[in-house]
């Protein structure tokens, strides 16, 4: 698994513009993390549905 997470770190960058900063793609890691453990998540039935996130701000 380290070994696909490492080159999926590699594409990811080989695929930015030479121009990219450190900050460019540390948020463009950040990001894939995010939507990689979002998808993981939904697939594991660890979500909270809409209607229920709206009624927890309504209380407040």
């Amino acid at each position: 698994m380290q070994t696909a997470v490492k080159d999926n770190a590699i594409n990811l960058i080989s695929l930015m513009p030479k121009s990219a900063t450190w900050d460019d793609i540390m948020y463009e890691i950040y990001v894939k993390q995010k939507i990689e453990k979002g998808i993981s998540d939904s697939k594991n039935k660890k979500i909270i549905s809409h209607e229920d996130v709206k009624k927890m701000f309504a209380q407040e």
